[in-house]
């Protein structure tokens, strides 16, 4: 199948056509709303429903009940309505919905701005919303994966019974890229515990209310061993050069597009850098981390934000070496240069000083 050049926002949206989605209700929010009007064009083209709720709060609970019928239905959003629909997710773990949710990242707190950011990592990624669950959390870094990504995504919310993030920056969301879709579309058949319009499906009871205190403990336990099953069988990432790396970065998103320049332009000054990318920050690749311990000196986490996704390297070096972060905010998007430069101060305790004469002089 030729590739198509399409912006990032507009693959999610065919890509989950293609996966059987066949239900999107939202509401519109820079930098995520070419989903929104992608989605009205596409699902009913596919036989779907497309309906422009009237608010974030109105769109998740809609999908609450779409998913309960069991249709494969998502939704899209940014910080702010992201927020909003955080007692929906909620409600939609506890109940053991399957639901898809693209968040396009942008910058805040509050109504901040709408360039790119990452300072959602913590309300996605930890659960945003009350309760003892998990939202699984995949993380593009080019508009390929952002169609390829949001198909898993699918897979995996019927696989474990539970929402799934699809988590973007606002970069990623708005670059034009060539991508290559499924030649053929799913079409799922409806799971056997979903309400339908039979006798039958209609004894289903999906709810998230457990009276008895022993029987909520129950059943919370039971979305913990599936949540363990998922940290077992669906950790996903990509390494980059860190088989003999004295430096490891770790990025997700366009960082970790930017870091792979960076990696390049470090070991051309002599500085033996690798990168880590973490593809499911939700189960987070921890034991991949952990083992690059054995040989690195230092971690350097680089993301959009103040810092949210550095705690949970700490998490996984578990103070065998350093872990160094740089971080910028605001919608500011971080130069190879200056991530470089970053690289090169935390490299240099290790430095003989003919290389750091070298370097003074390359400056």
């Amino acid at each position: 199948m030729a590739k198509q050049l399409i912006k990032g926002n507009e693959a999610i949206v065919k890509a989950a056509v293609l996966a059987g989605c066949r239900a999107y209700y939202g509401y519109p929010i820079t930098p995520a709303s070419e989903i929104a009007e992608a989605a009205a064009h596409y699902l009913p083209l596919a036989g779907g429903t497309f309906l422009q709720a009237e608010s974030e709060v109105a769109a998740i609970n809609m999908i609450y009940g779409a998913a309960g019928a069991g249709l494969r239905a998502m939704t899209a959003s940014s910080g702010p309505g992201i927020s909003l629909m955080q007692e929906g997710l909620s409600f939609l773990a506890g109940a053991e919905l399957p639901c898809v949710i693209a968040d396009i990242m942008r910058a805040g707190p509050g109504l901040g701005n709408i360039g790119p950011e990452q300072g959602d990592y913590f309300q996605v990624v930890k659960g945003g919303g009350h309760g003892n669950y998990r939202a699984l959390v995949l993380a593009p870094d080019s508009v390929q994966e952002m169609a390829d990504l949001t198909a898993l995504a699918f897979e995996l919310a019927d696989k474990y019974r539970n929402p799934v993030y699809v988590l973007a920056d606002g970069y990623i969301g708005q670059m034009m890229e060539p991508v290559e879709f499924a030649n053929q579309a799913i079409e799922p058949p409806p799971p056997d515990w979903a309400v339908l319009g039979t006798a039958e499906s209609r004894k289903n009871l999906i709810s998230s209310i457990f009276i008895e205190p022993e029987s909520q403990e129950h059943h919370v336990r039971h979305m913990m061993t599936k949540y363990h099953r998922a940290e077992r069988e669906d950790v996903r990432f990509e390494s980059v050069q860190t088989e003999d790396a004295d430096i490891v970065l770790v990025g997700y998103g366009i960082i970790a597009r930017i870091l792979k320049s960076v990696v390049e332009m470090a070991r051309e000054r002599g500085v033996k850098a690798g990168l880590l990318r973490p593809i499911t920050l939700y189960p987070f690749p921890t034991r991949a981390i952990r083992a690059l311990c054995g040989h690195a000196a230092t971690f350097g986490v680089v993301e959009m934000s103040t810092g949210q996704m550095v705690e949970d390297v700490r998490l996984a070096v578990e103070g065998r070496c350093p872990v160094e972060f740089y971080g910028r905010s605001g919608g500011v998007v971080p130069t190879a240069e200056e991530i470089l430069a970053f690289v090169l101060e935390i490299a240099k305790p290790a430095w003989p000083a003919s290389i750091l004469e070298e370097v003074a002089i390359h400056d």
